[in-house]
């Protein structure tokens, strides 16, 4: 009972540092009230603009960014800025859903090969040495190659191919507890494998993974924009950052607004992402960023 109390404590001390960490830097501040605006958004779009990102008018095709239509217009007369608002929802989705399998997924085959071991382990880090052994991109090209184009494969492909990040940490974190002076006093009082494994050794083995989450889902959110490019995730008319960028890339000479706005949306939520990662890392690690 200590034990548990004792780390509850510490897991409460941390959090509270590492809150304080994230919002104790202007950059980090801006950062999260950028990614507060896209998450808006992803989920209410509507509070952001009143345009629909579909209707098409082609008298207004192609219309500079002016006071009635911030971002432009695109070829087909369709308001930029409100696609690009809705296309959060179908690009930030996207990003999650695979960092959302790939962090399970690589949290069950990390915990069962940390603490099987023997053959199970050897045949999970074989099939994780497999997985990694392609970039991530690659891969994920490869299996949608096999099940066609569209949203739920896009979300499989990039998740399966970021299972090993997370299975490898999770693995390695899960030695090194379940040998730790912790576990052998919980032991000592007689706790059934599973209370143990459930709490005393899962909430620390997986500990990383929010950070890694994190920091991955920057790299997650471009490699679906790229797929999505290619053709490989959403299918127009659908206002996804990435397939918007397919169909701006014929007008850039004449209407540049078309493809930049997606373009800088894109970058501007990864870095925003990537900022709070690093930081929330540095903070997890007790290090001060110089």
């Amino acid at each position: 009972m200590s034990v548990s109390f004792d780390n509850s404590l510490a897991q409460s001390g941390r959090s509270r540092k590492i809150l304080g960490a994230i919002l104790g830097r202007p950059g980090v501040l801006l950062s999260s009230v950028f990614l507060l605006i896209v998450a808006t958004a992803t989920f209410w779009p509507q509070l952001v603009t009143g345009d629909n990102p579909l209707l098409a008018d082609p008298i207004k095709s192609q219309l500079p960014p002016s006071a009635e239509h911030w971002f432009g217009t695109d070829h087909l007369g369709r308001d930029v800025f409100a696609r690009v608002v809705y296309g959060a929802r179908y690009s930030i989705l996207i990003g999650v859903s695979a960092i959302a399998i790939a962090a399970l997924a690589g949290t069950f085959l990390g915990l069962v090969a940390g603490l099987a071991r023997g053959v199970v382990d050897e045949v999970i880090s074989r099939f994780l040495d497999v997985v990694s052994s392609f970039p991530d991109l690659l891969l994920a090209l490869v299996l949608i190659s096999f099940t066609g184009p569209g949203t739920v494969n896009l979300i499989f492909a990039l998740g399966v191919a970021s299972v090993p990040r997370f299975a490898r940490v999770v693995r390695a974190q899960t030695f090194v507890i379940a040998k730790s002076g912790y576990v052998e006093q919980a032991k000592t009082f007689g706790l059934t494998r599973n209370t143990l494994i459930i709490r005393h050794i899962l909430p620390h083995a997986i500990a990383q993974v929010p950070i890694l989450a994190t920091i991955g889902l920057g790299s997650t959110i471009i490699q679906a924009a790229g797929l999505s490019f290619l053709g490989m995730g959403p299918q127009p008319p659908i206002p996804e950052w990435g397939a918007m960028l397919a169909e701006a890339r014929n007008y850039l000479r004449v209407a540049w607004w078309i493809g930049v706005w997606p373009g800088v949306a894109i970058t501007l939520t990864v870095i925003a992402i990537s900022v709070l990662g690093k930081r929330w890392q540095l903070a997890f690690e007790g290090r001060r960023q110089a």
